[in-house]
């Protein structure tokens, strides 16, 4: 673990295949969970891990021979035959599976260049240990032919090379042979997820079914979310009338109150209503006393007014008598001034 790091991460959904019926997904976490890719630099290889928890659910090599397939929009599964079983997982959106499998695809060609470099290594060392086969027959016959010691012991630095190179072409051939062995696991492994890739091929077509279902279900499922949005929307109208309402009821409130304290003041009113009415009566009856004055006066002014007129027309009958001695007194003063006049002119003349 300490040459491996991680290179692509997301979250999924991760299930795998019933390994009983080899037909149906069974949930292997309860949630989306971090699905990584790692590359072991050392080892030269790529793996797949995620964890729940401390349960590892994936932990799947990638090899060339594996192949990432897309089911549905947000759903792709491969098969893993060393870990004999078929990994689904379950993204949220579209784009993270498509971002997913050109991983998936990136490191299966990274991982088959690697499988091609080891298997030029493996034959370069396999064409060296042949060569190296063939010099130890010529230093043979060489020596056999010149029979000397001392030629038998300037070939020997190479036998000690032809050794390392032995030993190198025994653990080359163990390799092989441990690749073999592989190889013919991956072959009945292969068998096996092809059987079972088959079988969910045949099983697409329910799984296709069921998707369709599904379609329509959401489908219903959207055209009742849309009616409950019109009735939530009707319920936020009911809403709004309903506060409108209460506005309304307490303003009605509000006047409900000030007309009852009016109706109060009213009442306070109409508890002082007898005290007005008698007082009323004193004043009217004090208004009759009043007018029965106001009569008597009225028939003194009367009375006074024809006095009044008499004593006018009595006052004028004494003007007219006035009148008439003031122009006689007139005529005798008059009469007298002749008469002075008349007496100074005798008076002159005596």
């Amino acid at each position: 673990m300490m040459g491996e790091q991680p290179i692509f991460t997301t979250r999924a959904h991760v299930f795998q295949i019933d390994p009983t019926t080899k037909k149906n997904w069974v949930p292997a976490s309860k949630q989306a969970v971090t699905v990584s890719y790692f590359y072991d630099s050392t080892r030269n290889s790529y793996r797949i891990i995620s964890v729940d928890g401390s349960k590892v659910i994936i932990n799947s090599t990638i090899t060339p021979n594996m192949n990432f397939t897309k089911t549905s929009q947000k759903f792709g599964q491969w098969a893993d035959s060393r870990a004999n079983t078929v990994f689904g997982l379950g993204f949220a959106s579209e784009q993270q599976l498509s971002k997913f499998a050109e991983k998936f695809q990136e490191v299966k060609e990274a991982a088959k260049l690697a499988r091609e470099k080891s298997q030029e290594r493996m034959e370069t060392s396999s064409d060296q240990s042949e060569s190296g086969r063939e010099t130890p027959s010529g230093i043979n016959q060489a020596s056999s032919i010149n029979g000397t010691d001392d030629e038998k012991i300037s070939f020997g630095p190479d036998s000690e090379e032809l050794k390392i190179e032995n030993e190198r072409l025994k653990s080359a051939v163990e390799q092989s042979k441990k690749c073999e062995t592989e190889l013919q696991a991956l072959k009945e492994s292969n068998a096996r997820l092809q059987d079972a890739l088959e079988e969910a091929q045949l099983n697409g077509e329910s799984w296709k079914s069921q998707i369709t279902q599904c379609q329509e279900e959401n489908n219903q499922l959207r055209s009742k979310i849309s009616e409950l949005e019109l009735q939530c929307k009707e319920v936020n109208l009911e809403k709004e009338r309903n506060a409108q309402l209460t506005l309304r009821i307490q303003e009605l409130e509000a006047d409900l109150q000030d007309k009852q304290q009016e109706l109060e003041n009213l009442c306070k009113q109409a508890e002082i209503i007898p005290q007005l009415m008698a007082e009323c009566e004193n004043i009217t009856a004090k208004l009759q006393a009043a007018e029965l004055k106001n009569r008597a006066l009225g028939e003194q002014m009367e009375l006074l007014q024809g006095e009044l007129e008499g004593s006018q027309q009595k006052q004028r009958n004494m003007k007219t008598e006035l009148k008439k001695l003031m122009d006689a007194l007139d005529g005798k003063i008059d009469e007298l001034h002749d008469v002075r006049q008349g007496i100074s002119k005798l008076g002159v003349d005596n």
